[in-house]
């Protein structure tokens, strides 16, 4: 067996980390999973939320925007809209994207058609100010 996975996470834009590592835990649709070497072969979908990495004892976060993920052969595949780590998220902007969802949140009902796509952005905005105040350790 392998001591080791190798993650790629990518967006229609860029490969935001390609590398070997030691886990990796992500959010998805059913609950938090965590993935080692030898993981049976998985596909599934994300959520919003965090993916935590282990590597040479040092963690690393970052933010997706949900996606899917591919467990194959000690190699694990992300595909996300987006996806940032914590160190390169703007908090100040993900703030302000916070409170302006929020406002927008106020003058909406479950039953508007914008009412999803708000709190998705509100989501996202929370994941990443989140995300950013965990730095690499």
């Amino acid at each position: 067996m392998a001591d080791s996975i190798y993650l790629n996470i990518l967006t229609p834009e860029k490969v935001v980390f390609a590398d070997s590592v030691e886990v990796v835990t992500a959010p998805g649709t059913l609950g938090e999973f965590g993935v080692l070497p030898g993981h049976a072969a998985l596909v599934t979908t994300l959520e919003i939320g965090e993916v935590a990495i282990k590597k040479d004892n040092h963690e690393y976060y970052v933010a997706i925007n949900g996606g899917v993920a591919e467990v194959v052969n000690d190699k694990m595949t992300i595909l996300t809209p987006a996806a940032e780590l914590a160190q390169d998220i703007d908090l100040k902007r993900a703030e302000t994207a916070k409170l302006r969802a929020e406002e927008r949140l106020k003058n909406l009902m479950p039953e508007d058609d914008q009412y999803l796509d708000v709190l998705s952005a509100l989501k996202r905005a929370q994941n990443r100010i989140k995300v950013a105040g965990r730095k690499a350790v």
